[in-house]
């Protein structure tokens, strides 16, 4: 294809890259930029002058000096997977996207000290893969984790299903490499689980969505791979029994719970309508459901018939209703596709508002109730889909748009639906900060959608803080400007 002509501002800073990075790390072809440019949900679709696609650290400082001395934007970008369109470039074109995807070596793996050393455009299903092939698990596990990059992961400290027992990306890193907004290389590759030699500077970097500076490797945390795993499909009758039921597995398992995901049976209704595959495990519909995953050390290691006792035991106290347990690796990804497949599921109800929030795990109950009282008040019959990680707290507050009271069309039409997003997220992000004490991001990140609610919330201390690190790190605001702060 014949490349799309550079615009004369970026002439002479085009020509220097591609001498640093090749004809294969720049791409400048509308039709090839396109992927790079907008985001899965359709919300933001930038433009860039060009992309780049450096094949190693030296090759991101050289790129990153030269727009520096420019005064060029970056817009750093991994899998692209962002849900709040952090790593899109705005609509001037300003900018250029620099992209980690060519930075995908596994540089090291110590078994011994359980750390595994990679560059950030690995897939992090790739990681996890080389993790088990060594015996070893790294448990950070989201449904994106065969096209998200462990250096996005980091960027956004995601977090996904095993938050529970194993914590967000931040406590699965133990160093890092980082690329700072002067072309500096910052290595901070250190293996260690205790170095008390100052601040932990890798905390700026994870969680920073790139505005601070480019993450190009880290050194990643390795636990002992499981050697048992049972997996049960719960039926509740309220997300007050799931929240009771989760405090009584912990107790009696000694904490070997690592997944516990709360789905309402109207999400479980879309999966089974829409995917292709999903059927319904239990006989009998039930108002809210849990999937309940605990690890163990030993093969047979008693944790099934320690689960099945358990829930037994809530069956007679009607905290449950009805159960069944995986009993084999098939069955399990049978259940785990009901809970990944459910925000797939809502694309074909009509437009559907999203929510990524957090409240103290004892207040979901409460959250769910009364953020479904608000919104259906708001715009009423529309349809409130929570669903997610009870045991940490995060809950996906989805909400799809009504349906005719006959007829087989949308109401009031997805258009106008979600014209409203902004109002709805601003009344359901009140009900948490204000009422629950939560937060409006838990694990997305804020990027650009959620820049100005961000900045409703936090105080000036706050704000004079994150910006004060920020014009520390990035004086002449190049670092994925107009995201974070």
């Amino acid at each position: 294809m014949t490349a799309r002509p550079i615009p004369e501002p970026f002439e002479n800073l085009h020509d220097r890259i591609l001498d640093v990075v090749g004809e294969e790390g720049v791409v400048a072809e509308a039709g090839e930029m396109a992927r790079y440019l907008a985001e899965e949900r359709g919300r933001f679709v930038g433009k860039a002058a060009f992309v780049v696609r450096p094949a190693n650290t030296r090759e991101v400082a050289e790129v990153v000096k030269l727009c520096a001395e420019a005064g060029i934007g970056i817009v750093p970008q991994g899998g692209n997977t962002s849900m709040v369109g952090g790593s899109i470039p705005f609509e001037e074109g300003d900018e250029i996207v620099l992209s980690l995807e060519r930075l995908n070596r596994i540089r090291a793996l110590d078994a011994d000290n359980f750390t595994m050393t990679v560059e950030a455009g690995v897939i992090l299903q790739e990681v996890q893969q080389a993790a088990a092939a060594a015996d070893r698990l790294f448990p950070l596990s989201l449904g994106a984790e065969g096209s998200c990059r462990i250096g996005g992961n980091i960027s956004t400290n995601a977090g996904g299903v095993q938050v529970l027992r194993y914590g967000n990306t931040r406590e699965l890193v133990l160093g890092l490499e980082v690329v700072l907004p002067d072309g500096r290389i910052w290595d901070g590759l250190r293996a260690l689980r205790k170095d008390n030699t100052g601040y932990d500077l890798k905390q700026l970097f994870i969680g920073a969505e790139g505005s601070l500076g480019i993450v190009t490797a880290a050194v990643l945390k390795l636990y002992a791979r499981p050697r048992e795993i049972v997996t049960a499909f719960v039926a509740v009758p309220d997300p007050a029994a799931a929240l009771a039921l989760l405090s009584r597995l912990r107790g009696a398992s000694g904490e070997s719970v690592t997944s516990f995901e709360i789905l309402p049976r109207l999400g479980l209704e879309f999966t089974l309508r829409h995917i292709e595959g999903c059927r319904d495990p239990l006989e009998a519909a039930h108002p809210w459901y849990v999937l309940v995953e605990l690890f163990g050390g030993r093969e047979d290691g008693g944790l099934r018939e320690l689960l099945e006792e358990a829930l037994a035991e809530a069956l007679e106290g009607s905290l449950v209703l009805d159960a069944t347990l995986a009993e084999t690796e098939a069955k399990r990804r049978e259940l785990w596709r009901l809970r990944e497949a459910m925000s797939e599921a809502q694309k074909f109800e009509g437009g559907s508002i999203k929510h990524d929030v957090s409240v103290p795990v004892s207040s979901v109950p409460a959250f769910i109730a009364e953020a479904g009282a608000l919104v259906t008040e708001l715009i009423p019959g529309c349809r409130p889909v929570p669903f997610g990680h009870l045991g940490d707290g995060n809950i996906h507050f989805n909400v799809s748009q009504p349906l005719p009271e006959a007829g087989g069309d949308f109401a009031p039409g997805k258009a106008a639906y979600l014209a409203r997003w902004d109002e709805m997220n601003r009344a359901v992000h009140d009900l948490v900060v204000r009422r629950f004490h939560g937060s409006i991001s838990a694990e997305h990140g804020i990027g650009r959608m959620k820049l100005a609610e961000n900045e409703r919330f936090k105080s000036a201390v706050e704000l004079d803080l994150l910006r004060t690190v920020k014009k520390a790190l990035d004086p002449h605001g190049i670092m994925n400007r107009g995201k974070v702060v």
